[in-house]
C-alpha cells in the first residue's frame, strides 16, 4: 500500500513539475519584425538605433537588399545557429527570389554573434568573409564593451560588401514620400472630413458653391500632401473635399431644424464615429520573401 501511495505521489509531482520543466527548456521565442533594428537587451542607444536604421533603409533604398539586427540576451538552450536560422525563416529579410538579406544577431549574455546570409548573397558574402567582419569589426570593439560600435563596424562591412554586389535595381516607389496604404487613408480620414466641412462653409461663402468647392478640395488635398507625403493621398483627400463640399447642401437639409449649415449645424463626425486610425510602426518594414540556407558565420568574445 505505502508503495502504491508513494508512486501515486511521485506521479502527481510529475504532473506538477513537467510543464515548468518544459518551459524551462522550450525554445526562445522569434521577437516580432518591429523594425531593423530590435535590441531586446536594451544596449543601444535611441541614437544609434536611428542611425543604424538611417544605414539599413538607405541601403534598402540603393540595392533593394535588406540588412536587420536582432540583440537577445541569451538563445539558450539553441545555439545561435538554430536561432538564428529560426529567425531567419520567420523574418524573410530580403526580396524574395532574390534572397538579398542578410541578419546580424548578437546573445549579448551567451557572448555569441553570428552573421545569416541569404542564398543570393553567398557569393559575395560568403563564410569566410563573414568570420573576417566578425573577426576583424565586431569582437575586437565587443571585448572593450562597445557594442554599439562593433554592431555599426560589422553593419558597414556588411553594406560595403553588398554595395558591390550586383544585383538587380529595386523596385522604384510607387507614391512620394513613403507608400499609401489603406492605414494611411483610414488615418487621415476624420481629418479630410472636418475639413471638407469647415473649410467648405467658409469658401463657398466667399466663392460660390462650385469654385468654393474646388478650393476646399485643393486646401484639403494640399493639406493631406503637407501631413501624409503622399502624392497619390493628396489627390484622394482633394477630391473626397471637394465632392462633400459640394453636396454639404444636401447634408445640411436632414438636419433637426433650425440649425445652420455650417458651425452651428455640422460637427467632424457622429460621437464616437470616428477615430484616428492607428499609426505606423517604423516605417512600415517588413521582410521581403527573402530565403536563407544556413550560409554565414559565427564568432565569440
Amino acid at each position: 500500500m505505502r508503495a502504491i501511495l508513494a508512486a501515486r505521489a511521485l506521479g502527481v509531482a510529475l504532473l506538477v513539475c513537467v510543464p515548468f520543466l518544459a518551459s524551462a527548456l522550450a525554445d526562445v521565442a522569434v521577437p516580432p519584425l518591429t523594425g531593423r533594428v530590435v535590441d531586446q537587451t536594451g544596449t543601444l542607444a535611441a541614437s544609434d538605433v536611428a542611425s543604424l536604421n538611417q544605414k539599413l533603409k538607405d541601403l534598402e533604398t540603393r540595392k533593394g537588399s535588406q540588412v536587420a539586427v536582432l540583440m537577445v540576451p541569451t538563445t539558450q538552450p539553441e545555439s545561435i545557429e538554430q536561432f538564428t536560422i529560426r529567425v531567419a525563416d520567420a523574418w524573410k529579410i530580403g526580396r524574395k527570389k532574390i534572397d538579398d538579406g542578410a541578419l546580424l544577431v548578437v546573445a549579448k549574455n551567451d557572448r555569441r554573434v553570428r552573421i545569416e546570409v541569404g542564398y543570393g548573397l553567398e557569393g559575395s558574402l560568403t563564410d569566410v568573409t563573414s568570420r573576417r567582419i566578425i573577426d576583424e569589426d565586431i569582437t575586437p570593439k565587443f571585448r572593450r564593451g562597445d557594442f554599439a560600435g562593433g554592431i555599426a563596424a560589422g553593419v558597414d562591412r556588411i553594406i560595403g560588401v553588398i554595395d558591390g554586389e550586383p544585383l538587380p535595381a529595386p523596385e522604384p516607389q510607387a507614391s512620394h514620400g513613403q507608400d499609401l496604404d489603406f492605414e494611411t487613408i483610414g488615418s487621415f480620414a476624420p481629418f479630410v472630413l472636418f475639413g471638407a466641412i469647415m473649410a467648405g462653409g467658409i469658401l463657398r461663402a466667399l466663392f460660390g458653391r462650385l469654385l468654393g468647392s474646388a478650393a476646399t478640395g485643393a486646401v484639403v488635398g494640399g493639406l493631406a500632401w503637407l501631413v501624409v507625403g503622399s502624392l497619390a493621398a493628396a489627390l484622394l483627400s482633394g477630391m473626397v473635399g471637394f465632392f462633400i463640399a459640394l453636396i454639404a447642401d444636401s447634408f445640411a437639409a436632414f438636419g433637426p431644424p433650425g440649425r445652420g449649415r455650417y458651425g452651428d449645424g455640422w460637427s467632424g463626425g457622429s460621437s464616437g464615429g470616428w477615430s484616428s486610425g492607428g499609426s505606423r510602426s517604423d516605417g512600415g518594414f517588413s521582410g521581403g520573401g527573402g530565403s536563407f540556407g544556413g550560409g554565414g558565420a559565427s564568432g565569440n568574445w
